[in-house]
């Protein structure tokens, strides 16, 4: 994995000398600037996890490069400020525009490295923690102790010490994006950054804008690919991925290098990339559904995630792990699952997989009562969660004002359709002959979660 990259932009020769050869001791990657523009070049060629940056240089000072880093919004990592003749009121401005710090000349390099150590530290933290919450599942290794899990985290392990593409095929709600995150942690670049996206979620006029940032009108956007670099990129639902963000893709990993949007320099990237689908992608290939270079580039390793009812021996301990999950976590009432509940359990058939699961454990914590969780009360829950009608509005009221009435059947309207497409927004769009852009609005007016129903 590429340790930190630094960026030290000073106008004298021997402070920047000394501190490229300091933080490279260290084990950091540095690059050097001698001037703001020289600066601006560095960073749309290549972005830096820190930034250590001069005030008063020839040129564009150091505090106008930091306001127009924040006012562009591309002060997206740790900016450490360096001058031998600051003021408490310049140290204020520094940090007003979002410097992480502000050092005095002559450096205490002691002092210098437990400022750009902490630095680093708080912004990964940070970045993880975003990253957390995002995940449907907010832990590293995945629960059960079946011989076929077992099974699998092994293989899991072994293709971490690799740096190959790994596509991980599995029925929505098995847990891809947990099998990803697990194989990030087992890998040499776990302590890089894992940034997952939702391929189904990158919407507008421009897909491609979020993956692979933009530069336009002045202003630099770094994409996701960027963000994740030196770490992992997780790709759920690649299957969903536009033909034109497919060859774009494609022709980045080939290269290892791409343009942002309206951008004209290359940019350098090494990224590990971790793609998860429940569509046979061969099957869309054949019928030219996606690209068959990308498919191939990421298909390197397949990892396939079995269905919860193929281990069906893990579900009491899945059972024990969410209902600890939701009463530390959401301070649920604790209860616990009588042995016919766990027997129902172990029998039924999970279409949902294991997000099926965590949604019923939370479900009857929220609306049970009593210590125990007995079958009956299972096979209840069980009955409400399995839709038994095509007629999603039949408990429509109609006593309702006109504008509460419709916002209702909407809401009915809107969940029966994530339910038949398992949450899959692009083909409930279509479905409703609507933009995407425009469903993503309702559901948000509506309140619906779609991730809910990626079952």
């Amino acid at each position: 994995m590429s340790s930190a990259y630094i960026l030290v932009v000073d106008d004298e020769p021997d402070i920047r000398n000394l501190l490229q050869e300091i933080l490279q001791d260290e084990g950091y990657s540095v690059d050097t600037a001698e001037s703001g523009e020289e600066a601006r070049r560095s960073r749309r060629a290549r972005r830096p996890d820190l930034v250590l940056l001069d005030i008063w240089m020839p040129g564009i000072d150091g505090i106008s490069l930091l306001r127009e880093w924040a006012d562009e919004g591309s002060l997206t990592t740790p900016v450490i400020m360096m001058s031998g003749h600051g003021s408490v009121e310049t140290a204020v401005e520094a940090t007003r525009l979002g410097a992480y710090d502000f050092i005095e000349k002559p450096l205490s390099l002691a002092k210098l490295l437990v400022t750009v150590q902490r630095a680093l530290e708080r912004y990964n933290l940070f970045r993880e923690n975003a990253g957390l919450r995002r995940q449907a599942v907010p832990v590293v290794e995945p629960v059960g102790h079946g011989p076929q899990l077992q099974q699998l985290l092994e293989q899991t392990r072994r293709l971490a010490q690799h740096d190959t593409a790994v596509l991980i095929h599995g029925e929505p709600g098995v847990g891809k994006g947990l099998y990803a995150r697990y194989l990030h942690s087992q890998s040499s670049r776990r302590d890089g950054p894992f940034v997952d996206i939702r391929v189904a979620s990158l919407v507008g006029d421009n897909p491609a804008e979020e993956l692979f940032g933009s530069e336009q009108e002045g202003r630099m956007k770094y994409g996701l690919l960027e963000q994740a670099n030196g770490g992992t990129l997780y790709l759920d639902d690649v299957g969903d991925m536009d033909p034109g963000t497919q060859a774009r893709l494609f022709a980045a990993l080939d290269s290892g290098r791409f343009h942002r949007v309206a951008g004209s320099e290359q940019v350098q990237i090494d990224v590990r990339i971790i793609a998860g689908t429940h569509y046979d992608l061969a099957q869309r290939v054949a019928t030219d559904q996606f690209r068959s270079d990308l498919y191939y580039h990421l298909n390197v390793v397949p990892l396939q995630v079995p269905p919860l009812r193929d281990h069906a021996e893990d579900v009491p301990e899945l059972l024990s792990f969410y209902v600890d999950y939701f009463t530390s976590q959401d301070n649920l009432p604790w209860r616990t699952f009588s042995v016919a509940a766990q027997n129902r359990l172990r029998n039924y058939g999970w279409p949902g997989n294991v997000r099926e699961l965590k949604n019923l454990v939370q479900r009857l914590l929220i609306v049970g009562h009593g210590d125990t969780i007995e079958a009956t009360e299972v096979e209840s829950a069980i009955g409400a969660t399995t839709p038994t009608s095509n007629q999603p509005a039949a408990g429509l009221a109609f006593d309702l004002p006109l504008r509460q009435a419709r916002e209702q059947f909407e809401k009915y309207y809107f969940e029966h359709l994530l339910r038949e497409q398992h949450g899959n927004i692009n083909r409930t769009a279509q479905h409703a002959e609507i933009e995407r852009t425009h469903l993503y609005r309702k559901l948000r007016a509506l309140g619906i979660d779609a991730k809910q129903f990626d079952l």
